[in-house]
């Protein structure tokens, strides 16, 4: 028998006959008060993210402002035409997102229809979002109540950013270095 098996044998054992506990959850449910989109756009700012609200029929010129000439990939589903294909060669990459949170600032990608692969959302140097004002909720778990947990899920809170040992920050090491968010109202 392996040192594992031996320590499960005897987990195993301790618990024999032990029912099942209900563990109490007492999550809190709704954020009292307060504007999601301002508070979720203060927060991305926080993270310094380039963060822009616009109206919805002002989405498709904000985009393409924001792109410019840069090579892009961009998502099947995501609701234009073609784009860049080659992670290693792109300029950046446009999203959708499954889910924002205010109370934390993070956008949440299931890599469903229009929000690309975990490649093409973290190898290029950039990260234009598309976040409509109806999928930011007020906290983590109403978050966590609309994403499938089958799904790939990619939790994003700014451009990525480490620090060493000395705090020395350095920014595009774990994901693009400049996220820049468009808030849909």
């Amino acid at each position: 028998m392996s040192a594992r098996e031996e320590i499960l044998a005897r987990v195993r054992k301790a618990v024999a006959g032990a029912g099942d506990v209900e563990i109490p959850r007492h999550y809190r449910a709704e954020r009292q008060g307060g504007d999601l989109v301002e508070l979720f756009a203060e927060r991305v700012d926080d993270y310094r993210a380039i963060v822009h609200v616009v109206p919805a029929a002002e989405v498709p010129g904000k985009i393409d402002e924001c792109l410019g000439e840069r090579r892009m990939i961009v998502p099947d589903g995501f609701g234009r035409e073609g784009g860049w294909h080659d992670v290693n060669t792109a300029d950046g990459v446009v999203t959708n997102c499954a889910v924002a949170i205010a109370e934390t600032g993070t956008i949440v990608l299931d890599h469903g229809p229009g929000q690309g692969t975990r490649a093409q959302t973290l190898v290029p140097d950039y990260h234009l979002c598309v976040v409509r004002a109806d999928q930011i909720v007020p906290g983590v778990p109403e978050a966590v109540a609309r994403l499938d947990p089958a799904r790939p899920l990619t939790w994003i809170s700014g451009p990525s950013a480490t620090s060493d040992i000395e705090l020395n920050r350095v920014e595009g090491v774990h994901g693009p270095r400049t996220l820049e968010v468009i808030i849909s109202t």
